[in-house]
């Protein structure tokens, strides 16, 4: 119970602190609008409640928060924030949920072959490849996937979010860096682990090398993979603002940049709660499963 209040909290200040940045930018949202009459913008502004003071709107903001309004969308006229969110939250979802997927199953497959073989050239390879990944910015690697797998050989999809295909190129570019580091940890988490007298004693009785490394190295290894899964997931999901742009996709990414640039403050408010929402699940989720695979912490 006391965790669900500190995330509540959390959520709380995330909210407040995002609002009053906000305000604090100079200018108004509709700054940009320069052929619209200053009567215009006026009646505009109070439309919208921005002609009253900042506390006065912090509060009108938080009361329609409890009632789950997230308020209108100032550059997208008749449309609300939580409709918005509505259709863009479950690209980026999907987009990331299958990006960590891919990278959990890449990245431990890949740091189990550079511990065990380091000297071989698949354990090396593993190795390298996930320093040059980490190197390297998604949105290089988006170009050359572009270029190579959409326009050269036309295997898939380029862009767009109309159908299983047209996934295959965002969720690889996405799942990369997080790939790479999931290899690093792995590595040195099972390079320790297979360091230790147990798995010198497994060996001893007999047990053939894969059922040491499954059963006693990789399980023991767990916990430093799981314990970064839940802030990982977060970033993937805000992560992905890059991503969505390059490939077009019709996700959180594509509004959080226009309504930023637009100063659209409700929807970036909203999409800010959204994340902060996604990390807070995250990160309690993991902490759930932490005990499964730790009994200390059951205590």
């Amino acid at each position: 119970m006391n965790k669900f209040f500190a995330a509540l909290l959390t959520l709380y200040l995330v909210i407040t602190a995002s609002f009053f940045m906000l305000r604090a930018l100079p200018g108004s949202p509709f700054d940009e609008d320069r052929a619209l009459a200053p009567e215009i913008i006026a009646n505009l502004e109070a439309k919208y409640g921005l002609d009253k003071s900042v506390q006065e709107q912090y509060w009108a903001y938080v009361q329609g928060l409890s009632h789950g309004d997230l308020g209108p969308s100032l550059k997208y006229p008749n449309r609300d924030v939580q409709d918005i969110l509505w259709d863009a939250v479950p690209v980026s979802l999907s987009l990331g949920a299958w990006a960590l997927l891919l990278s959990i199953v890449l990245g431990i497959v890949a740091g189990i072959l550079a511990a065990v073989y380091p000297r071989r050239w698949y354990g090396k390879l593993p190795a390298f490849l996930a320093s040059l990944s980490m190197s390297v910015p998604s949105f290089i690697f988006a170009a050359i996937l572009v270029s190579v797998f959409g326009l050269w050989l036309k295997l898939v999809p380029v862009a767009l979010w109309e159908g299983a295909e047209y996934m295959i190129l965002p969720v690889i570019t996405l799942a990369i860096a997080p790939t790479a580091y999931i290899t690093r940890i792995t590595r040195s988490s099972m390079l320790d682990t297979l360091a230790q007298e147990h798995i010198k004693v497994a060996l001893a009785k007999g047990l053939t090398n894969m059922q040491v490394i499954l059963r006693h190295g990789l399980r023991n290894s767990l916990l430093p993979i799981i314990t970064v899964v839940g802030p990982l997931a977060a970033i993937l999901v805000t992560g992905s603002f890059v991503v969505e742009h390059i490939y077009a996709l019709p996700g959180m990414g594509k509004y959080f940049v226009t309504a930023f640039i637009n100063r659209d403050y409700f929807l970036v408010s909203g999409v800010v709660l959204i994340f902060g929402l996604i990390l807070l699940v995250a990160n309690t989720i993991v902490e759930l499963f932490l005990p499964v695979f730790d009994p200390r912490l059951r205590r």
